[in-house]
């Protein structure tokens, strides 16, 4: 450890072993005072340092580490009164204690030590049943204090760690909802595009590919197609084996949903080309988009989920069956969103199971 022992350097005073019960930095301008406490102190365990003037304490506060602060009130340069306002001003300070030693004895000069934040004072010449006292009582508070800033951390991590869950899980609106309470979340959308993209290829490449290269693969692409996403303002619903589900729209609502499912299927079509160049490979996606109400909600108890139900949601999902590897496959009610600003080949009608037949086309780009 170090000390201040002469006003311009810092020089060691006593080593701090595994058993001191802290580190206290005795303020004074006496050197008799100083060697004397610190006798006293170190015979009880303590690791002690010293400092001549207020300046000198301060800046040793600021480089070093205290658990305690002894302090005169009347000193050269700097007194006591100015070093208790720095060090409570002071955020990294502020909360180490101080016990004024003082041989002013009167009234005005106790106020004025605790109103700026003085934890205790004694007269001198001191008691030194009462000084161990003080100091214990001193060093105990600040124990007990930093013990709860440290769990108050844990909480504030804990409680950041769940925030950070929830919105990997949730969008932020349902997030919050959650948070306040509510029991059950279920909303309807009167207008939404939703998107199923599956890797046509993939299941073969299983065949011939470790595991662990496999996920890392998977993760990879869906890390893409999740930046995809966010850049495109959407809400990835699900991933199911290696089929990607994302819809526009909600959970709030606004009108160009269509457009931003569009450009993002669009995008996923260029990233697996790429991926393909850069890993050697020859994955297709294939991708059904439709258009239309759903019902948004959370359901399950132990594993949440936030999950579309609907029409538009089989539709969409029947458009990415029965379409066609490398192709963006849409349902009408899409295509006339989008007709006017995208470019499409009509594919023409098609048997969807459920819904009989159809007309469907595939998006092929953007108009310039």
């Amino acid at each position: 450890m170090h000390m201040l022992s002469e006003p311009a350097e810092l020089t060691p005073q006593a080593d701090e072993t595994p058993t001191s019960k802290g580190t206290i930095l005795i303020v004074d301008d006496n050197g008799y005072n100083r060697e004397l406490l610190s006798r006293l102190l170190i015979r009880e365990g303590y690791t002690v340092l010293q400092a001549p003037d207020g300046g000198q304490a301060l800046e040793f506060l600021r480089a070093y580490h205290a658990d305690l602060v002894l302090l005169d009130i009347m000193m050269p340069q700097m007194d006591g009164y100015d070093v208790l306002a720095q060090l409570k001003a002071d955020p990294s300070l502020r909360y180490i204690p101080v016990v004024v030693i003082s041989a002013l004895n009167d009234y005005s000069s106790i106020v004025r030590c605790v109103e700026l934040g003085a934890d205790d004072y004694l007269y001198k010449p001191f008691n030194l049943t009462l000084l161990k006292a003080r100091v214990y009582t001193c060093l105990e508070k600040k124990y007990l204090r930093d013990q709860e800033q440290h769990y108050m951390q844990q909480l504030e991590a804990e409680r950041q760690k769940t925030e950070w869950l929830l919105l990997n899980i949730f969008p932020r609106p349902v997030a919050e909802r959650l948070k306040n309470g509510a029991d059950t979340i279920a909303d309807s959308f009167a207008d939404a595009t939703v998107m199923f993209a599956d890797l046509v290829g993939f299941t073969e490449l299983a065949t011939n590919t470790s595991a662990v290269e496999l996920v890392r693969m998977l993760n990879d692409i869906f890390l893409y197609f999740d930046q995809l996403s966010i850049d495109h303002g959407l809400e990835k619903i699900k991933t199911i084996g290696d089929a990607y589900m994302v819809v526009g729209g909600l959970p709030v609502a606004h009108a160009y949903h269509a457009e931003q499912v569009a450009d993002m299927a669009l995008a996923m079509q260029a990233t697996i080309a790429r991926f393909n160049q850069q890993r050697d490979l020859k994955l297709a996606l294939r991708i059904g988009i439709s258009t239309g109400p759903v019902v948004a909600g959370v359901i399950g108890s132990k594993r949440f989920s936030y999950d579309l139900w609907g029409d538009t949601v089989n539709i969409a999902s029947r458009m990415e069956s029965h379409g066609i590897p490398g192709s963006i496959q849409v349902s009408g009610s899409t295509y006339e969103r989008l007709r006017q600003r995208y470019l499409f080949t009509e594919r023409g009608v098609q048997h969807i199971k459920g819904k009989g037949d159809m007309p469907t086309y595939l998006l092929v780009g953007k108009k310039t």
